[in-house]
């Protein structure tokens, strides 16, 4: 089964938790902090498979998650990172956020591998936050977390040629003669279900991949037929090859068929519609009225497009059109899915003091990653801790940015599961 869209959650590790413990030493209070770091997390990759041409893999495994880093521990000792996660896909493959429908990352390199979801860092144990005057800590920083998100994994076939027009034009028949692909052919619409791929031989030239694009007709670009599932393939292809039937044997006007399948084109992509195409009037073998192909060569004047005569069934014109098509191919540059600025990197490092202050119900409530990290790192059962808790709020803003809001002494304020009455 042919699987070129699907929606799966991944998630990158946790840090581990740094360690409150102490050392037994004579004249060391409380015997020293001694407590080591936590772990990192484990980190996501996706990966290029050369094996895979399908997100079939991907169709009922929905969530991937990497190994959390483990805890740190006494005498210093670091806890262990955990094992990053490499998830492997198709050439092709573009990875997006789910929510946002940003684009996160674009896998179309032979070998390539992108960090998508770093790992959350190790928390620091309590010997970090021994001072002179803060011998002995009793808190330590909590791991951090890591990032999970549900993606959207979009394969769009990479072949420099691509073959367009209705159903039932010739455009499998074309493949299949051109190439050593064998695709499903019958005389009815929607024969072709799914993308098919070949290589043209370099008796035409230099050899390229040529694809067969299925189901696109008028509506396609609203999801009408089979069209808006596989107009994605297009997009990265450099030429396209418009298959219209001259025969006049389903009674269709080639005129119209151009213009309805350009206009699907430009709907759905204004990219696309600026595309280079060059027209290929099959089914000559069998024309019953030469003046469908004669308006036709018209037009392509008109749009200054390059036209051929063919017989997919016989092979006539074949030759030359691939001839031609080799040539033009070497001077079109590789088209770009993503423009860099396009893309969103997801770093743990971003908005890490970051928060907001709502108020509901009377209370001042603060939240964000910046109070997520703090209220992991703190023991506000112990004075020293409150202590390192209240300079950090001052550090952070969050003193002011509360006055700014109109706290006043005795109103209640929220920080995750905490409360505290604000007294200046």
């Amino acid at each position: 089964m042919f699987t070129d869209y699907t929606k799966i959650i991944v998630k990158s590790g946790d840090g581990g938790n740094g360690a409150i413990t102490f050392r037994r030493e004579k004249y060391v209070a409380s015997g020293g902090p001694d407590g080591g770091d936590g772990g990192k997390g484990g980190d996501v990759y996706f990966a290029v498979d050369p094996d895979q041409n399908t997100l079939i893999n991907f169709r009922y495994n929905k969530k991937y998650k990497a190994q959390n880093g483990e805890n740190g521990s006494g005498n210093r000792c670091f806890g262990k990172s955990g094992e990053d996660l490499y998830i492997k896909v198709p050439r092709g493959t573009v990875i997006k956020d789910a929510e946002t429908l940003k684009v996160i990352a674009d896998l179309s390199e032979e070998g390539q591998c992108e960090l998508v979801f770093p790992g959350g860092r190790g928390g620091k144990g309590n010997a970090h936050f021994a001072t002179a005057t803060r011998q002995a800590p009793h808190f330590a920083q909590g791991g951090e977390k890591g990032i999970e998100k549900e993606i959207i994994l979009e394969l769009k076939l990479i072949a420099d040629v691509g073959l367009i027009g209705f159903p039932n034009v010739g455009k499998s028949t074309i493949l299949s003669m051109v190439t050593s692909a064998r695709p499903k052919i019958a005389d009815y619409h929607f024969t072709t279900l799914e993308p098919n791929l070949g290589v043209v031989k370099t008796e035409y030239g230099e050899s390229f991949v040529l694809a067969d694009i299925p189901g696109i007709i008028e509506g396609a670009s609203q999801g009408v037929g089979l069209g808006l599932k596989f107009l994605r393939h297009i997009e990265r292809t450099r030429l396209l090859l418009h298959v219209i039937d001259v025969s006049g044997s389903e009674n269709r006007n080639p005129v119209e068929d151009f213009k309805i399948i350009n206009e699907e084109l430009k709907k759905y992509s204004e990219k696309l519609a600026t595309r280079k195409q060059i027209i290929v009037a099959n089914k000559i073998d069998v024309m019953q009225d030469e003046t469908l192909y004669k308006n036709l060569e018209e037009l392509a004047k008109k749009e200054n497009i390059r036209i051929f005569k063919v017989s997919a069934a016989t092979g006539l014109g074949l030759k030359e059109l691939f001839k031609y098509v080799s040539e033009v191919i070497k001077t079109l540059p590789n088209e770009q899915i993503v423009e860099g600025e396009e893309r969103v990197l997801y770093t743990l490092k971003e908005d890490i003091d970051e928060f907001e202050i709502v108020k509901e119900n009377g209370e001042f409530i603060v939240k964000g990653p910046a109070v997520d990290r703090l209220m992991g790192r703190v023991n506000l059962e112990d004075n020293e801790s409150l202590y390192y808790f209240q300079k950090t709020l001052r550090n952070l803003g969050i003193e002011d940015a509360l006055k700014q809001k109109g706290i006043h002494e005795g109103d209640t304020v929220r920080f995750n599961d905490w409360e505290f009455a604000w007294y200046d």
